[in-house]
């Protein structure tokens, strides 16, 4: 009995030793399989994420971006459709069998239904911030043309997501930002967001002053902004000098903003000045308000003199005189000197060329024999051509030149030919109405003859394509513009490529007023001498509340002006004697 009790005892310490090892060995697997672990979440953390890359849905994109950047659920903005106004219901169609459909009864004990006429939500949720925008088509996330923010602050971190989100939505063209706390930083940040969006072309950041006023970022060369709304901003005179450079100087220009909304600012006669002094260059920006400013009569005779005409400084002179030679000698970029003649062509200052009077007689008489032999090497080129049954390109006779130059000069169009040159018919515009027609057909004449023309058929008769397309009208740089010389100064055509211009709920009086007179009345007669097909002039002109009678026989000169100016204005019809008469007066 005791050998049989030593070998269980044996046994069963042998199987507690087996199952002592197993649970040390499973500890030790466990133990390991935790420090992996361990080790494998720290190296997760340590690990930065991947970037995200926009697939141009902005809700989706928004959302993951705040996600990533630590926003909780709770305060991510969400992107919510714009609130539109409904619609009128359309009318009842008379033609329909029942227009009225027959009441049923109504049933007392039931609850009358809500009214869907407005949408309950819960308290404070007005206040809580979001993202309004407007797509083509509701069911198509990608298709955001709009984005509103109002109410609400943009940081850093917010201008950071919308650089990655906003130049990958296609459709987005207008940006409208109110009330939204922006800094100089976030205003630059998102300045140099703007032109990466392919077609964006509305901005309008209102309700934002800043201190440092660095509006100008958003006209700069790069800017791709047609519309450009900064109302209510507190800008005063030192913004409004940033403004006016980035809209043009003596060698830049914003070539795509077309209108530009300063109302309801702080800026006075100076900020104006500095606006108008932008305007010299720029022939681009058709729609312009400075209402509810503090601009007075001074501003005011600022803008007539910018809409009239105005002499050049001397900065423009120079500028001036540089596109001149430039315009003249096409080699002068690649650093060949331009030849005298080419040097004189200048009407600002000579050139330093000899007259004839210099030339040695044997000159003279060596270009007589050159002629002469030219002369004579080109009749027999002739007779060799027509030996030979080549043709041959005829020069016309003077008789001919004169019979088309007549008939040009009953054509309407003749004087906005590619071939005709723009100065030479603003000069001879000012000639009488019976020898105008000719001397235009006979410029046009002039710079067409020796050119190759294309008639409009062919030999078999049928209609032929044009060679050159139909006539474009071409940006010309106002210092190129034809110049009048009165008191040692240059003087240029004024600004005409504005058509609105808003200067109510201002401080102008009755100075001002004769001002702006005076250049309208110099654009209707400048119209009238020199049509251009681009530049219209002024359309509307907007004083209302400025300290003005309304009985001002000025006022109501500008009024009935301004009547004639309206685009859709038609003038009372008048019997046949009455009409003789104005003909005749």
């Amino acid at each position: 009995m005791s050998e049989a009790g030593d070998a269980k005892g044996v046994f069963a310490s042998a199987a507690k030793k087996v199952k002592m090892g197993k649970r040390v060995e499973k500890a030790l697997k466990e133990k390991a399989a935790a420090s992996s672990s361990q080790e494998a979440t720290e190296e997760d953390a340590n690990k930065a994420p991947e970037p995200y890359t926009c697939i141009g849905h902005f809700d989706a994109d928004f959302t993951e971006l705040c996600r990533r950047a630590g926003l909780p659920p709770t305060e991510i903005p969400p992107v919510v459709l714009r609130a539109k106004r409904p619609g009128t219901p359309p009318p009842p169609d008379p033609k329909a069998k029942d227009p009225t459909p027959p009441e049923e009864p109504v049933d007392v004990a039931e609850e009358e239904p809500k009214p869907k006429t407005y949408v309950t939500k819960e308290k404070y949720s007005y206040f809580k911030p979001n993202i309004q925008v407007e797509m083509e088509h509701e069911e198509k996330p990608a298709t955001v043309t709009e984005i509103y923010i109002r109410g609400w602050k943009i940081d850093d971190m917010m201008v950071d997501i919308f650089r990655n989100c906003f130049p990958t939505i296609e459709k987005l063209n207008t940006i409208n930002l109110w009330n939204v706390g922006l800094t100089d930083k976030t205003l630059r940040d998102l300045a140099a967001i703007f032109p990466q969006c392919p077609n964006l072309k509305n901005v309008s950041i209102e309700g934002n002053p800043i201190a440092e006023e660095p509006w100008a970022c958003l006209i700069g060369d790069d800017s791709l902004i047609v519309n450009l709304s900064l109302r209510h901003n507190e800008i005063t005179d030192r913004g409004a000098s940033g403004i006016g450079a980035a809209l043009s100087t003596v060698t830049t220009c914003n070539k795509n903003l077309i209108s530009l909304n300063l109302s309801h600012n702080k800026f006075s006669d100076v900020g104006a000045e500095a606006v108008v002094k932008g305007l010299r260059m720029n022939r681009v920006l058709l729609c312009l308000s400075l209402a509810s400013n503090k601009i007075t009569d001074k501003g005011a005779v600022k803008f007539g003199e910018l809409l009239s005409r105005f002499p050049l400084t001397h900065e423009e002179v120079v500028e001036r005189r540089k596109l001149l030679s430039d315009k003249g000698s096409p080699d002068r970029g690649t650093g060949k000197s331009p030849p005298p003649s080419r040097r004189a062509e200048s009407k600002d200052r000579p050139g330093s060329v000899r007259s004839g009077s210099h030339l040695d007689k044997g000159d003279k008489k060596r270009d007589k024999s050159s002629k002469k032999k030219d002369n004579k090497h080109e009749k027999k080129n002739e007779k060799e051509d027509a030996g030979k049954g080549n043709k041959t390109v005829v020069m016309m006779d003077s008789k001919k030149d004169k019979d088309e130059g007549a008939k040009g000069g009953t054509k309407k169009d003749d004087k906005w030919k590619k071939g005709g040159s723009r100065s030479s018919i603003v000069g001879l515009n000012t000639s009488r109405h019976g020898s105008r027609a000719s001397l235009v057909a006979e410029t046009v004449n002039k710079t067409t003859k020796g050119k190759k023309t294309t008639s409009s058929k062919d030999k078999k008769g049928g209609a032929a394509p044009e060679s050159e397309s139909p006539d474009m009208v071409e940006a010309i740089n106002p210092l190129l513009d034809s110049v009048e010389s009165i008191d040692g100064q240059l003087w240029i055509p004024g600004n005409r490529s504005i058509i609105n211009l808003n200067l109510s709920r201002n401080e102008i009086g009755e100075a001002g007023l004769k001002s702006l007179l005076l250049a309208l009345q110099y654009q209707i007669t400048l119209a009238n001498l020199a049509p251009h097909p681009a530049l219209k002039g002024l359309m509307r002109l907007s004083l209302g509340r400025n300290p003005i009678r309304a009985d001002s026989e000025a006022y109501q000169k500008l009024q009935d002006l301004l009547l004639t100016r309206d685009p859709f204005y038609k003038p009372q019809a008048k019997s046949p004697d009455g009409e003789v008469q104005s003909l005749v007066g």
